[in-house]
């Protein structure tokens, strides 16, 4: 058995696989760390190895308390990916979006596939039908759009997402809460309408911790799936271990 972890800007995702079998999944705040890794081991003495993908400020040695009980496995881009990685700067693209390119790569074999992953920052990445990564774009997530809008301003609130009752706001929460949801959604729905028309066929996925809000949202057909990451952050290790 397997314990795969997301090391998010805000949360902890993780999940427990025997093979490719999702047997549980956990959400948690950093600083529940520690007790709930060491709750997960218990419940799942079988577990022999933890893999963690991690783009936030957690020290590693947090994890790697936990030598004598599991492998710990930090996914690096000394990794082997199964595909080329054609990013100018390969170094600097997140350990995150490497990992979902990997799952994206092994779940749909030979086709163009784009991940949107909708969480602190949205990202997407593109991956074309000869497993050769492209690219993508970053930009702000819902919680960011609504925490600049207050931090850069003297007179907005700080507001919490709540669904627009109309794209045309009537007061000034409306209108925040229509500009962020519906400017976010038409920004998804631009970049897939935009790879859509340059690609003949492309498989879209959605992901992060805003996915099933935004999924039901979108006029284009996606996957959603919150938990994609920690189902690639095993299936990239699982291809790790047959080709290394």
């Amino acid at each position: 058995m397997i314990v795969t972890v997301d090391v998010g800007n805000t949360r902890i995702k993780a999940a427990v696989f025997e093979g490719s079998a999702n047997l549980a999944h956990f959400v948690f705040d950093k600083v529940e760390l520690a007790q709930n890794v060491k709750k997960i081991l218990e419940d799942f003495p079988l577990v022999d190895c933890m893999v963690i993908s991690s783009v936030g400020d957690i020290d590693k040695k947090s994890f790697l308390v936990f030598e004598s009980k599991v492998k710990v496995h930090f996914v690096s881009h000394g990794d082997v990916f199964p595909f080329e990685n054609n990013y100018g700067t390969p170094k600097t693209l997140g350990i995150d979006r490497m990992v979902l390119a990997a799952g994206a790569t092994l779940s749909y074999p030979n086709q163009n596939r784009l991940v949107i992953d909708a969480g602190t920052c949205v990202t997407y990445d593109f991956i074309d039908a000869n497993d050769v990564y492209q690219g993508g774009a970053i930009s702000p997530g819902i919680r960011l759009r609504y925490e600049s809008m207050h931090n850069f301003t003297v007179k907005l609130p700080l507001l919490t997402l709540e669904s627009p009752e109309s794209h045309v706001g009537k007061s000034t929460a409306q209108s925040m809460h229509s500009g962020v949801v519906n400017g976010l959604v038409y920004e998804i729905d631009g970049f897939i309408d935009k790879y859509k028309a340059n690609c003949s066929k492309i498989i879209i996925i959605l992901t992060g911790g805003d996915a099933e809000f935004l999924a039901k949202r979108l006029k284009n057909t996606i996957f959603a799936n919150s938990n994609f990451l920690l189902e690639s952050l095993n299936q990239t290790y699982q291809y790790k271990i047959n080709n290394d």
